[in-house]
């Protein structure tokens, strides 16, 4: 794994802008606009390192999956901050239902630095975004600047080949794709717009629409589209914890449509997702796996051993957030530190330091199998909403 530095091509913004990527700068707090789509450097891999990664994620992912498992089976929603019985028996049986249900993708945020084993920082399985950069934008950069070279890249055909295998699961009629209008990046709008595409060209009768523009008829007791149509399935690029708990959170609850024909809406991703996009997932994990390679020690109780005089220090993560929201930072031999909302206590892994950027990658998993990478580099320690994509090759 090594960084390279290299000219951008020109035209550089048009290009990608041209190919989905219509947010490829990034405005900050200074009212500066920075590229965000960065190829001005780049990342090269062997061959040897992403089969070896390909493994890593396969067995992750296998790993979650059995942790996800325990938690139902041992009722250990509690843990995850769920406390509504009757959202978690949804979960319980979403997860019981899980092969009737279309579910298509996930990211895992890696450790990586080409040397040591690749940790596993958390599992975003319910929203992930910088898909269209992962899976386009990328792909097209190293045809125009490595023709005859690799990229571990499988993202589009395994999601077209998604769509085909699940669209017998899917209910009669179009799915909706909806995406949240207090998105003004338009990274939502362009994520749902490239998975809409993946699934019309599996054949899939599809329909845009934002979450602000669904609405329920009371008198049918149904989510309804902005043409008075009934919703049956929905690819929603809209959190669980956000559906399940809003205004209408109560109707998605009844309405739910969870295999075995019960329900009116099918959403996707399945409620089961919540499993894994929590990072209480991450002590689960490490009480079940202790000591595996690619696991951080990882608790819900406080940092332990994590902290003190001869502690490694520890990463405070809230269990549900997007781009590093709420997470702290706490160093070789601090003290414990109190928070006030339900945490997750990671084992500090500062982030690898190439050049002054500290890069996170970004690991695709499409249905079961691993599918590509993203990489992510930012300034600071925490991967946040300034963090820069970086394109890679395979040489």
């Amino acid at each position: 794994m090594e960084r390279h530095t290299i000219e951008p091509r020109p035209g550089w913004q048009e290009t990608v802008e041209r190919q989905g990527l219509v947010y490829p700068l990034t405005r900050y707090p200074d009212g500066s606009l920075r590229p965000y789509w960065d190829e001005s450097a780049y990342y090269a891999f062997t061959p040897a390192e992403v089969e070896a990664l390909e493994e890593v994620v396969g067995e992750l992912h296998a790993m979650c999956l059995a942790a996800a498992a325990h938690i139902v089976e041992k009722n250990r929603f509690a843990d995850l901050g769920v406390t509504d019985p009757r959202l978690a028996g949804l979960i319980a049986e979403s997860w019981r239902r899980r092969a009737e249900l279309p579910s298509l993708y996930g990211r895992f945020d890696l450790h990586y630095d080409g040397r040591g084993p690749a940790k596993m920082l958390e599992y975003n399985a319910d929203t992930p975004t910088s898909l269209v950069e992962a899976a386009s934008a990328q792909w097209f950069w190293m045809e125009d600047r490595f023709p005859g070279a690799d990229q571990w890249n499988s993202l589009h055909e395994r999601l077209v080949g998604a769509w085909k295998r699940q669209a017998a699961l899917l209910p009669p009629g179009p799915l909706h794709f909806a995406h949240s209008d207090g998105d003004e990046s338009g990274e939502d709008l362009m994520t749902v717009a490239y998975l809409r595409e993946t699934a019309e060209q599996a054949g899939v009768e599809t329909e845009a629409l934002s979450v602000e523009g669904i609405g329920w008829d009371r008198l049918a007791g149904r989510f309804v589209d902005d043409r008075l149509r009934f919703i049956r399935s929905c690819f929603k690029l809209y959190p669980w914890e956000w559906l399940a708990t809003d205004r209408f959170g109560p109707h998605v609850l009844e309405t739910l449509d969870n295999g075995g024909g019960t329900g009116t809406t099918c959403w996707i991703e399945p409620a089961w997702k919540m499993l894994l996009s929590n990072k209480a997932l991450l002590a689960v994990l490490w009480e079940l796996y202790p000591g595996h390679p690619n696991l951080l020690p990882s608790y819900l109780d406080g940092p332990r051993r994590l902290a003190g005089p001869q502690g490694p220090g520890w990463a405070a993560k809230p269990l549900l957030g997007r781009e590093g929201a709420g997470v702290t930072l706490h160093g070789p031999g601090s003290g414990p530190v109190p928070r006030e909302e339900a945490c997750c206590y990671q084992e500090l892994a500062p982030l690898p330091d190439f050049d002054g950027n500290r890069v996170v990658l970004g690991a695709w998993v499409v249905e079961d199998e691993a599918a590509g990478l993203g990489i992510r580099e930012s300034a600071g320690p925490v991967t946040d909403e300034y963090a820069r994509f970086l394109p890679h090759v395979v040489l």
